[in-house]
């Protein structure tokens, strides 16, 4: 499907499944590399990184962990400067090297928010994955340590992210099409 409708919107085929599962291999790869010998936990945020994660775990070579924390910072197709933590952390971080486990990150205020957190926590290191990063809609100077694909800053849907919750099913991502 080249164009799809999901409520009032249209949307382009934008990146395909198979350019997906190549970043995020590339993605385990590096961190598998980085990371041998350390047991890290991995911290995946709902809804949006679900995709990405089960394919990242699919691809890692190392020993690891694996926890949930849901947080939302998105109203519709604009991100917010509000970041509502909807399920917390279920385990001790302390002296853990902590990977978050991210589907988009744009602004970057759900990041900073989280490492804020992480840190207090007493987290030995904080690292951050993201499938998708938009460089041109990042605000804050701290890194984003694996990155699947650069983007600009158009909405997208698909491969765990949505639009008002819908089309997180879609096995390739999708932009808007602006009318």
């Amino acid at each position: 499907m080249s164009i799809i409708k999901v409520h009032d919107k249209e949307f382009s085929l934008y990146i395909p499944q198979d350019q997906i599962e190549r970043a995020i291999k590339r993605v385990a790869d590096e961190i598998s590399h980085d990371l041998i010998g350390q047991n890290p936990l991995f911290l995946v945020v709902l809804n949006g990184a679900f995709m990405f994660a089960a394919e990242l775990f699919k691809n890692l070579e190392i020993d690891c962990e694996v926890s949930f924390v849901k947080l939302s910072s998105y109203s519709g197709t604009q991100t917010t400067t509000v970041v509502r933590e909807l399920i917390g952390l279920d385990r001790s971080l302390e002296g853990r090297n902590v990977i978050l486990v991210e589907d988009i990150v744009d602004t970057g205020h759900t990041m900073r928010y989280t490492i804020d957190k992480l840190k207090k926590l007493n987290a030995k290191s904080v690292r951050i994955a993201s499938m998708l990063f938009k460089p041109n809609a990042f605000q804050y100077d701290f890194e984003i340590d694996y990155v699947g694909i650069e983007i600009p800053n158009d909405f997208i849907i698909g491969y765990g992210l949505d639009y008002d919750g819908h089309a997180r099913n879609l096995p390739d991502i999708y932009k808007i099409v602006e009318q």
